[in-house]
């Protein structure tokens, strides 16, 4: 689980419970059927009129990628990994490198290793990869931008709900009691929206894209290293040019675990 995610929606659930409390609002009136229709269903129904329904569908997997740990393998792994292979390609030649393809766990590098001991030409290695890492970037895009989208209309439907909790209020002008009570709940809906909106959607859609982000940096530097590997560049040359993927803190402790 990420723990970040869990932390960051029950801190905003205490956040918004607590300013209530601590205004003297009545935090029963969370409690409002109505609201949670207008808010929840309305902007599911928002997200249906905005994407395609096979785009929709993928929204259970993206709450699972969201809520789960994203787990990458260590850039240091690769860069060792490549270092390893290209040492055993300069010294035995490519093809040597066949039988270590089934033992490499990431599907990109093992698909690029595979590319370069068949033959292929760089610039078809680098064709293909590079379009692999685009169509990702695209899915991962598509899948932020349904929670992005989700979070510009749930405030909007918040003043949606307001509007109508105002209607339904001033329908019983002459139950002065009933009438301040229905104010307070057609305010809910905004509650609701704004929350959903600042706290969730939005949010969510910035975790996607940095998760992307990272994978993305990942193939990015493998990419680079199949390709330095299949041209014959030394060990030392191929690390250089995997690190300047890192940040200066990365390569800084990269550097002082002495592991590349």
């Amino acid at each position: 689980m990420d723990i970040a995610v869990i932390l960051g929606v029950v801190l905003g659930v205490v956040a918004v419970v607590g300013g209530m409390i601590a205004k003297g609002a009545n935090v029963a009136v969370l409690v409002n059927p109505a609201a949670i229709i207008i808010i929840f269903v309305g902007t599911f129904a928002s997200l249906l009129n905005s994407f395609p329904m096979k785009e929709v569908k993928k929204l259970p997997t993206l709450f699972g990628i969201i809520f789960k740990e994203q787990k990458l393998t260590e850039p240091k792994v690769i860069i060792q990994q490549m270092t390893d292979m290209a040492q055993q390609a300069r010294r035995e030649g490519l093809l040597s490198l066949e039988a270590s393809i089934d033992k490499l766990e990431e599907p990109f590098l093992r698909n690029g290793i595979r590319l370069i001991v068949d033959g292929q030409g760089e610039d078809f290695v680098r064709e293909l990869l590079e379009a692999e890492i685009a169509a990702m970037e695209e899915r991962h895009r598509v899948g932020a931008q349904i929670f992005t989208s989700a979070g510009s209309y749930a405030p909007t439907l918040g003043v949606l709900g307001a509007v109508i909790g105002l209607i339904g209020a001033l329908g019983n002008l002459n139950d002065v009691n009933k009438l301040g009570t229905m104010i307070a709940a057609a305010f809910v809906a905004t509650l609701f929206g704004i929350f959903t909106g600042y706290v969730l959607w939005h949010p969510f859609a910035t975790k996607l894209k940095r998760k992307s982000s990272e994978e993305v940096k990942l193939k990015t530097m493998m990419l680079e290293g199949i390709l330095s590997i299949q041209v014959g560049s030394s060990p030392i040359q191929i690390r250089e040019k995997m690190m300047i993927h890192l940040t200066q803190a990365e390569r800084a402790a990269l550097e002082k675990e002495g592991n590349v």
